[in-house]
């Protein structure tokens, strides 16, 4: 059920201004910018429903004056208004199920090319571009963490940062392996060919997030950055991988000119997985994890990308599906993420 709880909101908004009005508010820089953006993103959304809110009245007044003036003429532009109106309520409904403990935090995308050859890493620089976009739809930023492309075609893998409030709260409805069918344009005599690829997605842990790893526990190597950022990545040893012995969780980036510097979002970035597997599977120790990855391959894929014989996107968690592949693969993804997430709060 839809609930916007506007007097909590203002509630939360009056103690974070006492929290401001403080002695020594600003001692801690860090805290006291997370309580102001805390502050700004909730009176936005006191903003936004208060907006939506006036419209409705307006509407409500525009097809009054219409039956009482007996004026057919105001009838499309009520109509407009409503499906207008709708469409925000609906983005706002969404909005109101990203209630996870890290669902505002940007997220760390990875993408992995599967069982396909050529084609599987064609169709990972395709999802590159596909989440790259859809990313650019919502006024996110995308940095680029680590890359390994292929001298023939396509990458083997890739980590994306995604910047903006509530990045990981939609995209973690994209973790899983997605497939897709095709006429191959790596094969001459023109067959149609299916590929793979994997997406995982985590949050990004802000520094007042701490879990504990025993030095023992990881295997940290370093070795030369490939691919985009200058040739000053290929100079020095600049790039970390970080190995998590006990799970089998494997971590890198190579972003940074330096070495301190990606091992520092390496970490993150393992900290970030170890707190999502230990959710997943409610234990209480890292030490009791057990790294479990599906094959990316046949019968594991969450959603199908079909281009030949017709053209179909579908999700075969929650059976959305769109005809207009080029949409989907232009970023248009919202589709799939909402219907994900309804189904996730039922």
């Amino acid at each position: 059920m839809f609930h916007f709880d506007i007097d909590n909101l203002k509630d939360e908004i009056t103690d974070l201004e006492a929290k401001m009005m403080e002695q020594g508010f600003w001692d801690n820089h860090d805290k006291a910018q997370k309580i102001l953006q805390t502050s700004k993103r909730l009176k936005d959304k006191i903003i936004v429903f208060e907006g939506l809110y006036s419209k409705w009245e307006e509407l409500q007044l525009l097809a009054q004056m219409g039956i009482e003036e007996r004026d057919s003429s105001v009838e499309k532009e009520v109509s407009n208004g409503i499906n207008e109106l709708t469409g925000s309520i609906d983005k706002l409904k969404i909005e109101t199920l990203l209630s996870g403990e890290f669902d505002k935090s940007n997220a760390i995308l990875s993408i992995h090319s599967g069982a396909g050859g050529l084609d599987a890493q064609d169709w990972a620089e395709m999802l590159l571009r596909m989440y790259s976009r859809w990313s650019d739809k919502k006024g996110y930023a995308v940095k680029t963490l680590d890359i390994l492309p292929d001298t023939e075609a396509g990458i083997k893998s890739v980590t994306i940062l995604i910047q903006g409030e509530n990045a990981y709260g939609y995209l973690k409805a994209e973790k899983g392996v997605h497939r897709i069918v095709r006429i191959s344009p790596f094969d001459p005599s023109g067959k149609r060919h299916t590929s793979f690829a994997s997406v995982d997605v985590m949050p990004e842990l802000d520094d007042s997030i701490e879990i504990d790893i025993n030095p023992s526990d990881i295997k940290i190597d370093t070795y030369r950055a490939s691919g985009a950022g200058g040739q000053h990545v290929n100079k020095t040893e600049s790039a970390v991988r970080i190995t998590h012995l006990p799970t089998g969780v494997v971590v890198q980036c190579q972003n940074e000119r330096s070495q301190h510097n990606n091992r520092g979002t390496a970490m993150k970035m393992l900290m970030a997985k170890l707190i999502e597997l230990k959710e997943m599977e409610q234990m209480e120790r890292i030490d009791d994890l057990k790294g479990d990855y599906s094959q990316i391959a046949w019968g594991s894929q969450i959603r199908s990308y079909v281009f030949h014989p017709y053209n179909l996107v579908k999700d075969h968690r929650t059976n959305a599906e769109m005809g207009n592949v080029g949409a989907v693969m232009d970023g248009e993804l919202d589709v799939f993420i909402d219907e994900y997430l309804k189904q996730r709060n039922i």
